[in-house]
């Protein structure tokens, strides 16, 4: 369209006057947003900040832009162009230059070369709430301008002639973001319109209807003058619906057409819903088959969300009555498709198909075959519950929702009531489904349509005891067994409130009103089967499938009502048939069913419990009088025992394996007899399969019945069993030619990882204040002593690399806290750590940083104060894990630069919580993380700092905030030093080497001598990988450490267990550490230039690292070694002082001696205080305090 005459139409416009723009400066309507003044002025902002911003009223925005475009209306339109234009994310300005001499393919096209599309992202596909606000607010301005202009303004022939064309034209672009916003607008247009087309109708019929009336008066009371005005309106009203038709017909044919096929499923989504809006709100144009096809055509769209959009788009045109009968051509054309999406891939899609048919249904119960909704019915079984749910209301429209006349006059209660036939409907349902196991799902499909008809207790009772009446069909056996079935499942699902097992989420937090309606349904329940269960046994007593049914209501009873309700009657009854049925039956279920019939009624709270105990002694005594009875026959006879007497001895101990089960039946001895009974088989020979296997499965339970009443002290012995069980039969077994005991390695699962684990942190990382188990100072040394051999053996599950390395995070975090207790085991699982593999401790490092990190942010929110003691807690921690990696910079390059890394990574993980421009929520850990940084080589810092900066923007290098500060000391920190690449490896080294040599001093009295191969390391430094690009190889080969102790041999004598004789010989193995070469990947670019030097290094520092590990030790004070007093080391032998690291770990942990102190020499001068912290560790001598 050419705009170049677009202003002869201007005749009345005033030239000179402000955009909407300029007018809001200083605004009185932009001041006040809900009738109080805003503090910032909305000055300088153009209408897509306004919209987007929404601190304004939309029809107030609205109103300002008419009266700008009734002034002066090019500059209007031309802002209300850039408004849609912003809207799509382009960056670019149409000028007025533009708009008066340029068409608008033209200024689409100069748009189009100004749109940044590097980044994809755009206002309605970008995430946050700010931008699904903007999306509401867009599509709200659109509506409120057309509601706005209606009666003027959009019959101007130039606002909404300019605006469709520009729509349709940035419709049909190439740029996606221009696409899908300009479909929207004009899609949200359309609809506009059509609720204005509808507007017109209406008034064109009064105004026609009016004039009909007008002219149907005689002509003596006919008012001429009305009737031109009358007739005049009616013209206009017509010429207005025709231009308004003219419009729509534009957008459907311009946009519509062309978009709804559109490669992008948001914009398919778009057109689908608008049009079924169209054809709801505006029925008479729109609801006919020349608009339906495209819906149905889009239901066979491969996306599910344009499919689901098809289905919710023609739910709201068949809940209509009035609707429906215009869809019976659409609906034999397109019934088959609907169908079938009841079984759509997806889930959502299938749910609301579902719902269709339903609604479909509802209007006429003939439109679906037997067949269409039997594909229907089996989905109540399905496990989706949505799903089930929908075809659960499928199928009660369609099977029980139809009452005839003759239904009226059936009483409430008994078998002839409408509720007790619609019972037997659903019995038959479920019986011709033919999947009888699954009558739970059938209950929970109906449960929330047919509530009240599955809790009709009083007419399912009257079903199965009342006699039918004359002409009545009885219910079949089958049906019986059918209905005992559904009505268990449908008391179950009022009792625990929560949908059967493999459906839905599991239980839930109830709400105070569905509490009271359970506890109502409960009494309701108990009150009625309380009577009718003893008859109901009675009559069914010899039915295994139906006693077995019938005997689980008793474990949603309340109790208490057989006192209240004074029904201690009902319960001897049955405790009568309870018994009986315990005589007459052998099967497995039904003696187990009878069990925890009784397990539920001894409830020791209630006052029924003496009643039921008698009979449950009673029935055992019972039947163990007679099993020992028939016990000693068998064994005097000598012989086989013929038919009838091994049926008697196994019907009898099926039954007391059955009640050993769920009862503690320890005090009769039963595990002398079937001892007994076992070695008589054994060296007879003759003993029946069937006994044999019942007497090993009650020998089984007596055993478990023991080990439940074994004390809580007994299970740190069986942890610290089972850990030594772990490390026997570890990939270790293998070692040194034992590969035939290969069958015998058993790896931990991460359930038992973290069960190991957590048992650690519930019974070692307490308080002593917790313990309240000891009072005095001697049973707090004990208690303490078995703590720290708990630890002891859980660590060597991680140096031995039996449990994954990164569960030492939890244990590492504790480090600062248990200082005291645990510091010594924790450093030296550290020190093992890092000699196996230096990437994954510094990795499992950094992680326990990050969980304590998380673990501040959970308690303190997201607003902390970096001041407050948890934080300084947590850097200090860093601190001291920064000094565990010692002074050889090149020998934990890499591991320093993952830790980096990795740090960084979780820095910028989380998004701010304070929207766009704020800081990421974890970027205070960039403190902490600062503490590694004196770590790095010289070039490694400048390394990090370019992988920083790939997180960062260039508004976040800007920021001085106090939020900032975190990431301004930590650049600060790389920065250091980096500059300088001049200097050499060698000479770094030299220089630290030459200055801790004059620093040295000779070593205190108290500190030990550590012999100089602790510190050795086979890693070359020629080998080392950049991190940045790293990539993941397959797990490390762990460096085969020496055989340990067994942590379950703490009560031998330490002395008498020397290292070579180590345990059963299992882990006898060379003095010398055998390394297993661990693949590496491959060198980068910035490892290659310090290659050479990095080799010349490694023949320096080879001769020099003697002198500086003599110095490293010799130093005063915490050195980088992190030295602190030296302690009783609990995972080293008591036989010798501190055995070379890498030569082997023979530590016992029964050769603790409590309390740890600076040396060996202050043990024998314990004082009575068996307990000082201070004997552990001195503030003075570490020179930093404790938290």
């Amino acid at each position: 369209e050419d705009f170049e005459g677009r202003n002869g139409k201007l005749g009345k416009g005033k030239k000179g006057k402000k955009t909407l723009g300029e007018k809001l400066k200083g605004s009185e309507v932009r001041g006040r947003v809900n009738g109080h003044h805003q503090e910032n002025d909305m000055e300088n902002l153009s209408l897509f900040e306004i919209v987007k911003l929404g601190k304004s009223a939309t029809q107030s925005v609205v109103d300002d832009w008419i009266e700008s475009y009734k002034t002066d209306r090019d500059p209007a339109l031309l802002e209300l162009i850039n408004f849609f234009i912003h809207c799509s994310g382009c960056k670019g300005v149409c000028v007025s230059e533009m708009f008066r001499h340029m068409q608008n393919s033209e200024i689409i096209r100069k748009m189009t070369e100004e749109f940044d599309e590097d980044s994809g992202d755009y206002p309605l596909a970008m995430a946050g709430l700010v931008w699904k606000k903007f999306k509401l607010s867009l599509c709200e301005f659109i509506a409120v301008l057309v509601r706005q202009c209606q009666y003027s303004i959009i019959y101007d022939e130039y606002m909404m002639d300019m605006v469709i064309s520009l729509l349709t034209g940035l419709s049909d672009s190439q740029v996606r973001a221009f696409r899908h916003t300009s479909t929207l607008a004009a899609m949200k247009l359309m609809t506009a319109l059509v609720n204005v087309a509808l507007n017109l109708s209406i008034n064109l019929d009064n105004t026609q209807r009016q004039y009909e009336t007008e002219r149907n008066k005689s002509i003596g009371k006919r008012a001429n003058e009305r009737l031109e005005l009358l007739l005049q309106k009616r013209k206009e009203l017509q010429e207005n619906q025709d231009e308004i038709e003219n419009m729509m017909n534009a957008i459907f044919k311009g946009v519509f057409i062309h978009r709804y096929r559109d490669v992008i499923a948001e914009i398919r989504v778009v057109c689908i819903e608008e049009i079924g809006m169209w054809m709801k709100m505006y029925s008479e144009a729109f609801l006919n088959d020349s608009y339906l096809k495209y819906v149905g055509w889009t239901m066979y769209d491969k996306q599910g969300e344009v499919r689901l959009k098809c289905l919710t788009a023609l739910q709201g045109l068949y809940y209509s009555r009035e609707l429906n009968a215009r869809l019976e051509l659409f609906t034999s054309r397109f019934k088959d498709r609907i169908v079938s999406m009841a079984l759509d891939k997806e889930y959502d899609v299938a749910v609301q198909a579902i719902k269709l048919l339903t609604l479909a249904l509802q209007s006429n119960d003939e439109i679906l075959t037997a067949e269409d909704c039997e594909s229907i019915y089996h989905l109540v079984y399905s496990a989706h519950r949505p799903v089930a749910v929908a075809a659960g209301e499928f199928l009660y429209k369609k099977l029980f929702s139809h009452h005839g006349p003759e239904d009226e006059g059936r009483p409430r209660r008994g078998r002839q009531c409408l509720n007790a036939n619609l019972i037997r409907t659903t019995v038959l349902f479920f019986l011709e489904s033919e999947l009888h196991e699954h009558g739970a799902y059938l209950v929970d499909s109906l449960w929330d349509c047919a509530s009240e008809l599955l809790k009709d207790w009083e007419s399912m009772i009257s079903l199965l005891l009342d006699e039918p009446y004359p002409g009545e069909e009885a219910l079949t056996d089958a049906q019986e067994a059918a209905l005992i079935d559904i009505m268990l499942c449908a008391v179950r699902q009022t009792c625990e409130c929560h949908p059967p097992t493999g459906r839905g989420p599991g239980k839930r937090v109830l709400t105070a009103k569905e509490k009271k309606t359970q506890l109502d349904d409960r009494t309701k329940i108990t009150e009625t089967f309380a009577v009718a269960l003893p008859l109901l046994l009675a009559k069914y007593s010899v039915d295994p499938e139906k006693v077995t049914n019938l005997l689980q209501f008793p474990q949603y009873f309340d109790l208490e009502i057989y006192t209240t309700g004074r029904l201690e009657k009902h319960l001897d009854a049955l405790l009568r048939q309870v018994r009986d049925v315990v005589e007459k039956h052998t099967d497995k279920d039904v003696l187990e069913a009878c069990s925890m019939t009784f397990h539920a009624l001894c409830n020791e709270d209630f006052t029924i419990y003496n009643r039921v105990d008698i009979v449950r002694s009673q029935i055992l005594d019972e039947q163990i009088d007679k099993f020992h009875r028939l016990l000693e026959d068998v064994l005097q006879e000598g012989e086989e025992p013929d038919e009838d007497d091994a049926y008697q001895v196994l019907s009898t101990l099926k039954r007391i394996t059955a009640f050993h089960n769920a009862h503690d039946l320890t005090k009769w001895d039963l595990f002398t007899s079937n001892y007994k009974l076992l070695n008589s088989g054994l060296q007879n020979g003759d003993m029946p399969e069937q006994i044999v296997a019942h007497a090993l499965q009650c020998t089984h339970y007596v055993i478990l019945w023991h080990l439940a009443k074994v004390s809580e002290g007994s299970a740190s012995k069986a942890f610290t069993i089972l850990c030594d069980a772990l490390l026997i039969f570890s990939y270790q077994i293998v070692a040194s030619g034992r590969e035939a005991l290969e069958p015998l390695v058993f790896s931990s699962d991460a359930s038992l990882q973290s069960e190991l684990l957590n048992f650690i942190l519930d019974h070692v990382f307490v308080d002593q204040d917790e313990d309240s188990s000891t009072d005095d100072e001697a049973n707090k040394i004990e208690a303490l002593h078995r703590r720290r051999n708990l630890l002891a053996a859980f660590c060597k599950l991680i140096i031995y690399n039996v449990v994954e390395m990164k569960t030492g995070a939890d244990i590492f975090k504790q480090y600062m806290r248990y200082y005291n207790d645990y510091g010594d085991i924790i450093k030296e699982t550290m020190s093992k750590a890092r000699q196996i593999d230096k990437i994954q401790c510094a990795k499992t490092l950094i992680l326990s940083l990050q969980q304590l990190f998380n673990e501040m942010l959970s308690d303190l929110g997201c607003n902390f104060d970096r001041s407050t003691s948890a934080f300084c807690g947590i850097k200090e921690l860093a601190r001291r894990f920064s000094l565990t990696f010692g002074l050889d910079q090149l020998k934990t390059r890499e591991a320093i630069a993952m830790l980096h890394k990795d740090g960084i990574e979780f820095a910028f993980k989380e998004p701010s919580p304070q929207g766009e421009g704020g800081p990421p929520l974890n970027l205070a850990f960039l403190d902490i993380l600062s503490e590694f940084s004196s770590k790095l080589l010289r070039q490694d810092k400048k390394t990090v700092h370019l992988y920083l900066e790939r997180f960062m923007t260039f508004q976040m290098a800007l920021q001085r905030d106090d939020c900032w500060l975190p990431l301004i000391s930590y650049r600060n920190s790389l920065q250091m030093g980096a500059d300088d690449d001049t200097l050499s490896v060698i000479s770094g080294m030299s220089s630290r080497s030459s200055a801790r040599s004059r620093r040295s001093k000779p070593p205190a009295a108290s500190k030990r001598k550590l012999p100089e191969g602790t510190c050795e390391s086979s890693c070359s430094s020629s080998d080392v990988s950049v991190w940045v690009n790293r990539e993941q190889s397959g797990p490390h080969t762990p460096v085969m450490m020496s055989s340990p102790h067994i942590v379950s041999t703490v009560l031998r004598d330490a002395k008498k267990l020397l290292p070579e004789q180590g345990y059963m010989g299992v882990y006898s193995m060379s003095n010398e550490t055998q390394h297993t070469p661990l693949q590496q990947p491959s060198q980068v670019a910035w490892m290659m230039a310090q290659k050479q030097q990095q080799e010349r290094a490694s023949l320096q520092y080879g001769k020099m690292r003697g002198h500086i590990q003599h110095t490293i030790r010799r130093g005063s004070g915490l050195m980088e070694d992190d030295e602190e007093p030296i302690v009783e080391d609990v995972m080293m032998s008591s036989e010798e002082r501190l055995d070379d690291l890498n030569e082997g770990m023979d530590f016992d942990t029964m050769d603790i001696d409590l309390p740890p102190s600076k040396n060996r020499r202050e043990r024998s001068e314990l004082k009575p205080d068996y307990f000082d912290p201070a004997s552990i560790m001195d503030d003075s001598v570490l020179n930093v305090s404790m938290f």
